[in-house]
């Protein structure tokens, strides 16, 4: 199959060059969009809105109906392989996600099992075929998962938390359990990326969202190790064609001569790291994704474009590898007209 008609992004996170810098951002359909909203309202919850294919599609076009986006990312949520897991997810109003049955017996974490995607997540996959349809080859379609470590956190602590005591205590405690629930989950994020590649998905991001809440050491063993575990047991082409992937890790930016050994494309950077230090630490060897901070969107119309000028003059002279994105999710309270001054103003500065 051909590549989309607007192949930039993909062809940045190959390094070859492009005709300005592609960006997309991270949770770009979400709820700083009214029509968002109003979607999300129809659906009834937010787990009836990851599970109908007809109305993620629709999420998923919405950014790119309002913006110039050079990717669309398929709507869904991290914590779907943990659910189909047997966990139990749902969100309690105003708290966030939770699981009925989070792992702390030992005999619990023995009995996990890594899901069929195409059974268990099988609305996942409907919504990825049913998003390709729509883009009708326009501009590339991202899957995504959470690490194996992200996802371990959720799933020993219950939920979100501030400190991540109950896995962080499992790991220097009794790390053979934390290294079997890493294990399960790397070889069921492995088998749900490979379906959302055979799906549709053109390219893929691990989000490694609480990585860089670990000591040095712990992270090359309980999160590095189990994204390139992961890695190594993607699908690299489909349909003749490279699936790249990103690994982005929070809070991650002085492990990034690491991160690049992973096999990886790409890394995603975010606000903290200086992408032009990025871009001499890593040599060529990966694409790099980044590093607008969220809440500059907030500012005026001229702060945002000023600041977004600043991170792309950070990366340094032209644009081969570049994918800008936001060093995080954008915020809920986002005002929707300073993503479009972002988007024309990365657009417009180092086209050819």
């Amino acid at each position: 199959m051909a590549r989309p008609k607007n192949d930039n992004f993909l062809r940045a996170l190959l390094r070859e060059p492009t005709d300005y810098t592609p960006l997309w951002l991270m949770r770009q359909a979400g709820r700083y969009l009214p029509e968002y909203c109003e979607t999300r309202k129809r659906a009834g919850s937010f787990l009836n809105l990851c599970k109908s294919p007809s109305l993620a599609c629709e999420v998923t076009l919405q950014p790119l109906a309002r913006y110039d986006l050079d990717a669309a990312i398929l709507f869904s949520d991290i914590l779907t392989v943990p659910d189909a897991m047997g966990l139990g997810l749902y969100f309690a109003d105003g708290e966030g996600p939770k699981f009925e049955r989070p792992l702390r017996e030992e005999w619990a974490i023995n009995d996990l099992s890594a899901p069929d995607p195409y059974d268990h997540l099988r609305y996942v996959m409907d919504a990825v075929a049913e998003i390709r349809r729509a883009l009708d080859n326009s501009v590339p379609l991202i899957g995504f998962t959470g690490s194996p470590f992200t996802l371990a956190c959720y799933m020993v602590e219950g939920g979100g938390s501030d400190d991540f005591r109950t896995v962080k205590t499992m790991l220097y405690s009794r790390p053979d359990l934390l290294h079997r629930i890493l294990a399960v989950t790397a070889d069921a994020v492995t088998a749900y990326l490979n379906a959302q590649i055979e799906s549709g998905a053109q390219a893929v991001q691990i989000f490694d969202t609480w990585g860089g809440a670990l000591s040095h050491a712990a992270y090359e063993e309980f999160s590095l190790a189990y994204m390139k575990r992961v890695i190594d047991g993607l699908k690299k082409t489909h349909d003749g064609e490279r699936i790249p992937c990103i690994v982005f890790t929070k809070g991650g930016g002085q492990w990034i001569e690491k991160i690049a050994t992973t096999g990886c494309d790409a890394i995603g950077l975010d606000w903290t790291t200086d992408l032009g230090e990025a871009r001499r630490r890593t040599a060529g060897k990966v694409a790099l994704q980044g590093n607008f901070d969220p809440i500059a969107l907030f500012a005026s119309p001229e702060a945002v474009a000023r600041e977004a000028t600043r991170v792309l003059d950070c990366f340094g002279p032209g644009n081969t590898g570049h994918v800008f994105n936001l060093g995080h999710g954008i915020n809920q309270h986002t005002p929707p007209d300073n993503v479009a001054v972002l988007v024309d103003t990365v657009h417009n500065y180092k086209r050819k």
